[in-house]
């Protein structure tokens, strides 16, 4: 029975899947054993063939249409009955030990729900592109060290939540927190997974040597669109809702206030100001329907020190983002 599952979606991929099977499938020995599941969501661009008929050693899952990152993945997990789950991005090509050093960093750690992997820039592969997530204060989600250069983030370290495009978790927490929330479709459910994590008393991870090249942006075609802002901005306000207390609420609203202010002059900028405010809109409307009422995470007297925990993150984040840190 094998060790790891490898989850990757697919949604119109054909540039880059054959790659990321490829490096996937080409791991060194004493690799642990390991099943790639590829979830296709209803695809037209002829990836989904291309896996099917080059890569017979990949378990294919295709859907009809396009449901969302979310529920892709968790069509994947639940595919699965190997201990760890690893969700990769289509667009990225692994190292040779990359599925080996992300075992092993949650062997090492029982404590650990994820484990984020060190992605590099694809056209900068001195860069990162990401090295674990962190959210702050003002509400706002950032990679860790993105654009800095990689020999700087040598080291393994706690970070608030992995990066779901190149990251390993522990399938019996996922089980018990819950899956990814597929209301959040695509778009910080990474983030929000490993919040949920955090207030149950769980850690999240980097580790340096699981090396991955990310192309980025593949499936929604740039870093700033219409479609991304809109949802992102919702999903944003969803976080908040769903996961934050009444009091951490009433603590950080005027931090919230001045994040929120910043962003909407950022995108109104761009010219996407208005779509930004539609974005945040929708995230209440989300967030208060009967839907995300019955997905808020529960406040729980045990779970007080570790809201507390995730506060002051909340505001090293903030200055760790300032100092560019």
């Amino acid at each position: 029975m094998e060790k790891v599952t490898v989850v990757i979606p697919n949604y119109n991929g054909i540039k880059f899947i054959e790659g990321c099977l490829k490096a996937l499938l080409q791991q060194e020995k004493g690799t642990p054993e390991f099943r790639v599941v590829m979830v296709d969501n209803g695809s037209g661009d002829g990836s989904l063939e291309l896996v099917r008929q080059n890569f017979p050693q990949v378990t294919v899952i295709a859907l009809p249409s396009n449901t969302g990152f979310c529920h892709a993945v968790n069509v994947g997990i639940r595919a699965s009955e190997a201990p760890f789950v690893i969700l990769l991005n289509n667009d990225t090509e692994v190292c040779p030990h990359f599925v080996r050093a992300l075992s092993d960093a949650m062997e090492g750690r029982p404590h650990a729900f994820s484990v984020s992997a060190k992605m590099l820039m694809w056209d900068k592969p001195e860069t990162i592109d990401d090295a674990g997530d962190r959210y702050c204060v003002l509400g706002w989600a950032y990679g860790r060290g993105k654009g800095k250069p990689a020999d700087r983030y040598q080291k393994p370290a706690e970070v608030f939540s992995a990066c779901g495009g190149a990251a390993i978790y522990r399938r019996h927490i996922l089980e018990k927190i819950g899956l990814f929330d597929e209301a959040h479709f695509a778009y910080l459910e990474d983030l929000d997974i490993g919040y949920r994590a955090r207030i149950h008393g769980y850690r999240n991870y980097y580790e340096p040597s699981a090396e991955v090249i990310h192309y980025g942006s593949a499936t929604s075609g740039s870093r700033y669109n219409e479609w991304k802002t809109s949802l992102a901005a919702a999903n944003s306000v969803y976080i908040i809702a769903k996961n934050m207390p009444f009091f951490q609420w009433m603590v950080n609203m005027p931090f919230l206030f001045i994040g929120f202010l910043i962003k909407f002059l950022f995108f109104a900028k761009k010219r996407m100001g208005f779509l930004y405010l539609k974005g945040l809109r929708n995230g209440f409307k989300k967030s208060f329907s009967k839907e995300g009422r019955a997905r808020k995470t529960s406040f729980k007297g045990r779970n007080l020190q570790n809201y507390l925990w995730i506060q002051w993150q909340l505001y090293v984040n903030t200055i760790r983002f300032l100092k560019k840190y």
